[in-house]
């Protein structure tokens, strides 16, 4: 046979010790632990492109996301996300009983290593072997994903080792083959499938590669059926062997590449070629370049797990250089069709603006490439500017599902990303940026809510007809978010106008200024036009305390948290009790402040790592808007850090009383090391 040689991994080492040998983890909140397969909420690999929902079945996952590919399928009949092509299913197959069928795993433990990126399994099968397998959706290269394994014979045994790739039902197959590529001493196996879209609008495709030393064994492939191409190959091992093989797949679409499945090909071929080791040296180099921006946490382990856990999960789902922003899953799942909300805007932009302005400048790329779509959107419902859409697909368009209102209504989404754009050059002080991408998006959003407000009679302005932040709201006048988020960017985009020597129009500042917020006799904010006290959603007044900083006076910020805190429906999304824990710092209620934080993300947690899920009593993981909010209680809530015309500075710190020291690395373009002690 030819040999592999530039293709990888030593291929039978003796070991003196088991594979499967539990592991001794430092607890130092780097590493996260599952136990057992039962009560298990996946976690997500992902590198910004590609999104892996493990699993807790051996050497298989839940689901595969490649970002950017959307098309119209399922019952509300609206653009979405699609799954992608799966390439990383393996069965062993020990005397005729698969692994994956029959599930005879002993001793299975499973570590989440967020330094470094990889997931890493280890079980028992069938008391023949024990197998080490490590999971990497490499953060270098954006189509590749890296596999290892390590199967340990605790008997003499034959195994044969099969690798399918899979098309999900959602997908039409196109094609499946096997080819090896001959170069010199070189041999390439290939394995590749492709299929369609639902619209076949778009073609998916993913490429295998196994990287071998020494003598490969002769690899067979089959077609079992149409949309389920695999390959394997046997091997025989004696009592106390270790085999060691890699498999590098690539994933790409129509959306990415003209041709894509010869790119996945090439892709595959590219990172094979690379070898092992460097793929994994270089993937860590990348996730230690992200992790220069961390939070830090003595005396208090957990949260700091919680914390980082937060932060690898935004920093897996975005990228810089592209023009891709959050969903609120990220690319976990398909929940909300991976369509684009306030979600990522306010609330999982801002600790990103803080400790990595280049992964936010890429979701701020989305909005403006997409400038034009908002500007016919505010054509068609009669208005001037731009009108961002509530729930925006890939080509920037409304793809709200029809029976929900907050499509058409729900318009703070437009203040909010103007707000946005504002923020960003805040940090950056980037004059370059402010003129070329803030201040036309924040002109067309200027200029869409002087086109929306209704002027009163006696020269005050009203917002008619809205749904408010609180959905529950629907069809009311003068929310108190809405106005307020108006009023914040119509200043916001005065500014600009000024920093760049532009005249502004007057009549933004002349709106501002006169915007109705209404209020109940005692003074407290009421959320809008004859609102009664009832449930709501989610934060919406206390909003215009944090982040919009209309309300400074400390009486008016109680009097609004403490009337809307029991106010807050139990069901309701998690981000809210991150703005009243926000709010309760800057009252200097530390214990209120840290109970509020708590509340905030631990009942959405879900076993064994600390997935979160969107609601206390929902399981649709990984609710992502939530770790944006989780992380801005602990920046700007405990260690005061805030974006204002100065730049990101930092306030007031008001740790929880058990924090010893809280170290924020890599904070702003300067990336400053930040600490703070109890006093």
């Amino acid at each position: 046979m030819k040999k592999n040689l530039r293709l990888v991994l030593p291929l039978l080492t003796l070991f003196t010790l088991s594979v499967n040998a539990t592991n001794i983890v430092k607890n130092d909140g780097w590493v996260l632990t599952a136990h057992s397969q039962k009560n298990y909420t996946a976690p997500t690999l992902a590198n910004g492109m590609l999104g892996v929902r493990t699993s807790s079945s051996p050497l298989n996952n839940e689901k595969i996301l490649l970002n950017g590919v959307f098309d119209k399928y399922g019952v509300d009949n609206v653009p979405s996300f699609l799954p992608a092509l799966e390439p990383l299913s393996v069965d062993l197959i020990i005397n005729g009983k698969r692994l994956t069928r029959l599930n005879n795993v002993d001793s299975w433990q499973q570590n989440l290593n967020m330094k470094k990126g990889m997931i890493t399994t280890q079980f028992s099968f069938l008391d023949k072997v024990n197998v080490n397998h490590k999971l990497y959706v490499l953060r270098h290269l954006p189509h590749n994903i890296l596999q290892s394994f390590e199967i340990f014979a605790k008997t003499n045994t034959e195994i044969t080792i099969r690798n399918t790739i899979k098309t999900p039902r959602e997908l039409t197959p196109k094609g499946d083959y096997f080819k090896t590529y001959k170069r010199q001493h070189v041999e390439i196996p290939l394995l590749v499938s492709e299929a369609s879209s639902p619209s076949g609008k778009t073609t998916l495709a993913a490429a295998n590669t196994y990287l071998f030393n020494g003598d490969a064994p002769a690899i067979n492939n089959h077609n079992v059926f149409n949309g389920s191409n695999r390959s394997e190959f046997t091997i025989s091992l004696n009592k106390g062997e270790t085999y060691k093989f890699s498999i590098i797949s690539a994933i790409t679409s129509s959306e990415h590449y003209q041709d894509p499945t010869n790119e996945a090909e090439r892709l595959a071929i590219f990172a094979g070629l690379a070898g092992e080791e460097q793929l994994i040296k270089d993937h860590q180099k990348a996730w230690a370049t992200l992790w220069q921006g961390d939070i830090e946490i003595e005396g208090d382990i957990e949260t700091q797990k919680d914390i980082r856990f937060a932060l690898f999960n935004l920093y897996s789902y975005i990228r810089a250089g592209t023009d891709y922003s959050l969903p609120p899953m990220g690319l976990s799942n398909i929940d909300y069709y991976g369509h684009i909300f306030w979600d990522s805007e306010l609330w999982m932009l801002p600790p990103l603006m803080m400790l990595q302005p280049k992964l936010a400048r890429s979701a701020l790329e989305y909005r403006y490439n997409r400038l034009g779509s908002a500007k016919k959107n505010a054509q068609a419902h009669g208005y001037n500017g731009a009108m961002f859409p509530w729930e925006s697909d890939n080509l920037g368009e409304e793809s709200t599902p029809i029976w929900a209102l907050t499509g058409p209504f729900e318009h703070h989404i437009t203040a909010v990303v103007g707000i946005a754009f504002w923020n960003y050059y805040l940090v950056t002080q980037d004059q370059q940026w402010l003129a070329n991408r803030a201040y036309p998006v924040l002109k067309d959003v200027a200029d869409f809510w002087v086109s929306r407000v209704t002027k009163n009679n006696d020269g005050s302005y009203n917002i008619n007809n809205v749904v408010g932040a609180d959905e529950y709201a629907e069809n009311i006048n003068n929310n108190a978010f809405t106005n307020g988020a108006a009023i914040t960017v119509l200043k916001h985009a005065t500014s600009a106008a000024k920093k760049l020597g532009i005249k502004p129009d007057p009549v933004w500042q002349e709106v501002a200024d006169n915007i109705v917020i209404e209020k109940f006799s005692d003074g407290t904010t009421q959320e809008y036009s004859g609102y009664d006290g009832r449930t709501i959603k989610q934060a919406d007044v206390n909003l215009l305390t944090f982040p919009l900083a209309i309300y400074k006076d400390k009486k008016t910020i109680e009097k609004n948290l403490s009337y809307y805190t029991p106010r807050v429906d139990k069901t309701g999304p998690a981000m809210t009790h991150s703005i009243f824990s926000i709010i309760a710092s800057k009252l200097d209620q530390k214990d209120k402040a840290w109970r509020l934080f708590q509340q905030a993300y631990q009942p959405n947690k879900r076993p064994p790592y600390g997935v979160l899920a969107e609601g206390a009593f929902d399981n649709n993981p990984y609710f992502a808007t939530a770790a944006g909010g989780m992380l801005q209680a602990v920046l700007t809530g405990f260690a005061g850090l805030e974006i204002s015309e100065l730049g990101l500075i930092q306030g007031t710190s008001r740790l929880p009383k058990h924090w010893k020291k809280l170290t924020i690395k890599g904070v702003g373009i300067d990336q400053k090391k930040i600490e703070i002690k109890q006093p």
